[in-house]
């Protein structure tokens, strides 16, 4: 019992000795393939000059920093996140726009490399489908998936109060949609968890 009280009240003045901070983020999102410069590149390229089916998305959210030691730290966020994706059935000639809203809980460890001006970090991160089935066309969307896995790796910068921050989020599983056309029985199904690329802003409280 002595050694469980120890292990407690070290483990606490560890956490009240560290530096916490809290901020508030807001990203832009855009959907792209494997993070290379050359796909993320050309993702935001397309998003800018208007090209393309995949419209750029947002989030906004909390996000803590808790100092590690040997200049780690660990930065457990939440967001709201929305974005949208196109896309065309060939065989039917159905297009389909895909809206995702979700609550994302990425948990991120992370080191800081610059002092505490740059960081890198990465993290898995937890999300929770909003989004009700919906139909188009003669096509009922019959299932999704309500929880889903990723990862995201990053960096930001912060000087003073301001951070800028730029991340990339992969997935672990997927969110596939499954749609079924009331008239022909055609099944479709849709993986809606793309890859995406998320450069962003944020202020500390």
């Amino acid at each position: 019992m002595k050694k469980i009280l120890s292990i407690a009240l070290i483990g606490f003045s560890m956490w009240a000795s560290a530096q916490i901070s809290l901020a508030g983020k807001a990203n832009l999102i855009f959907p792209t393939g494997s993070p290379s410069w050359k796909n993320i590149k050309g993702t935001v390229d397309q998003a800018v000059e208007g090209k393309g089916k995949n419209n750029v998305g947002f989030n906004l959210g909390l996000s803590l920093k808790a100092s590690l030691p040997a200049s780690f730290f660990l930065m457990p966020e939440v967001y709201y996140t929305h974005f949208k994706n196109d896309f065309t059935d060939s065989s039917s000639n159905t297009s389909f726009d895909i809206k995702t809203n979700r609550i994302d809980v990425p948990v991120l460890i992370g080191h800081n490399v610059l002092g505490n001006m740059l960081g890198v970090f990465v993290g898995p991160v937890a999300s929770f489908n909003l989004d009700k089935e919906k139909n188009f066309n003669n096509f009922k969307q019959i299932s999704k998936d309500d929880f889903t896995v990723g990862y995201q790796f990053g960096a930001q910068l912060e000087i003073k109060k301001l951070i800028v921050n730029a991340k990339y989020e992969g997935a672990f599983s997927k969110d596939t949609r499954k749609f079924i056309n009331s008239v022909s029985g055609d099944e479709v199904r849709y993986d809606n968890r793309p890859n995406l690329f998320m450069v962003g802003l944020g202020y500390k409280f």
